[in-house]
This record gives C-alpha cells, structure tokens and sequence, in this order.
C-alpha cells in the first residue's frame, strides 16, 4: 500500500476548497475493482498554516467548518482514512457537534471529550459511503468485515458482530 499525504493550506481551509482534492479523488474518477480494494487505508489529511495558533486544531472554527464541508463532498473517508494516524481522529473530532479539550500545563497533549453518541452517528452516517466502494472495489464479506471492525477499534467503540 503507498500512503497518499494530502495537505490542505491554511487559505484554501479558510476558502472552504478542497476541489483540487475532488479533481483528482472525485467518484466518477475513482477506479474499480482491484485498483480500488489497494486504495483502502490509503490516506492522510493533514493541515497547514496553523502552526502558530495556540489552539487545537479542532477547536479551531474555519478548520471544523471545512472538514464538515470536505466529509459532505468526499464521504469516502471510513474507506480511505488511514487507521494507523491520529489525523483521521482530528477530522471526525472537527465533524462532532460538541466537543470540548481540556488542556493540563504540565502535559504537551490535550484531553478530548466529545458525545458517544455524536461519534456514532457519524460512523452510521458514513458507512454506507464506503459499502458502496467496497461493492465497486469487489470486496468479499471478510474485508468489508475486518475493515469496519478495524473503524470501531480504532474509535475505541465496541464490536461485538459475529464474523460473516
């Protein structure tokens, strides 16, 4: 697998455009079949130009804003995302509707809290979007399987579905 590092700047962020992203990545010019299955995983999203605002980068408006925006025009992302990266956290935290961090001084990283309940939704909203790839990709049951099971582990969300 190639791992696909896509970075948006900070003033294509504040514009709200990711349509070089979709000239490149949009459905119609997404293959089929064996091509598709070894894009699974594939990608990372990351931000830039944001360096020096002391905020989180999901508690900032214009990037949560955007990748609320960027989910609804490419909602491939339970597909795609790469599991192994915390980028793709920072892009459904961005998505969540309450979330709230909380930062100790001692510490260099911050505590996040968001809605159970907000996260799945998010993950019942977005797995039909990549059912539909896994059918066009010609997936069988198994990786459809091992991939959704892989989505809740990652999220820390039980799973409890018997194997196909």
């Amino acid at each position: 697998m190639n791992l696909v590092v896509y970075q948006f700047s900070r003033s294509k962020v504040e514009r709200g455009d990711f349509s070089h992203f979709l000239d490149i990545y949009a459905p119609e010019k997404l293959p089929r079949g064996r091509r598709l299955r070894e894009m699974m995983n594939s990608m990372t999203f990351m931000i830039e130009g944001f360096d020096d605002d002391p905020r989180e980068i999901h508690s900032i408006p214009e990037v949560r804003s955007f990748y609320a925006a960027f989910r609804d025009a490419w909602p491939y992302w339970l597909y795609f995302c790469n599991l192994d990266a915390e980028e793709f956290q920072m892009m459904v935290l961005c998505c969540l509707p309450s979330i709230s961090a909380l930062k100790v001084d001692e510490r260099a990283s911050v505590a996040v809290e968001y809605d159970r309940g907000e996260l799945m939704e998010f993950l019942r909203a977005n797995f039909p979007p990549m059912n539909a790839l896994c059918e066009r990709g010609g997936m069988f049951e198994q990786l459809i399987y091992e991939r959704t099971k892989a989505i809740f582990f990652y999220f820390a969300v039980p799973f409890d579905a018997p194997p196909p």
